[in-house]
């Protein structure tokens, strides 16, 4: 799996354009609201963004600004994971999410020192999850898996219990966003 094929993949699942007065995120085409093509610099229509407009602002804003790029050299799962969520609730939350499962997992900062958890992928995350895998293995790259995925779908739940309104998109989050494998 490369950086290709994962934001190929998500845009596929985001499709073309959409503009539901439901969705708190507002007007957006493959799934860039129109506040992030804005910051982007993307000045046209919403229903005008190509497909490859949409990869590039995937590329900097949800890969490698966030560092996610790092965290594919030691995982291609675990950053396909963290680009997807990023892109459904934030960089940031992705980031937080993988922080919060490490410093779970290390049993009491035995395997490595715990992290300030700021949802900043940076050179102690990305030690960390090395370290993690190091001791893990396969089996370790699922468990982590599991647990970002559990802590996205535990934020859909709470997401959907604040604003009923985001009820309506809570089945298809769960079905294309929450995959346990």
């Amino acid at each position: 799996m490369t950086i290709q094929s994962i934001i190929q993949e998500i845009i596929k699942v985001e499709g073309g354009y959409v503009n539901d007065p439901s969705d708190s995120g507002g007007e957006t085409c493959w799934g860039i609201t129109v506040a992030t093509a804005r910051a982007a610099g993307y000045k046209g229509n919403m229903k005008d963004l190509s497909q490859q407009q949409a990869y590039d602002i995937y590329y900097n804003q949800y890969v490698v600004a966030p560092g996610f790029d790092k965290v594919l050299t030691l995982s291609e799962k675990i950053a396909a994971e963290l680009v997807d969520t990023g892109v459904n609730m934030g960089v940031s939350i992705a980031g937080k999410f993988l922080q919060q499962s490490l410093n779970a997992l290390n049993d009491q900062a035995t395997q490595y020192p715990d992290l300030v958890v700021d949802g900043g992928v940076g050179k102690a995350s990305i030690s960390a999850l090395q370290a993690f895998l190091a001791k893990r293995g396969a089996d370790g790259e699922g468990v982590m898996l599991r647990a970002l995925n559990a802590l996205q779908g535990a934020r859909y739940i709470s997401i959907a219990e604040a604003s009923p309104k985001n009820e309506r998109f809570l089945y298809g989050w769960f079905l294309n966003r929450v995959k346990i494998k």
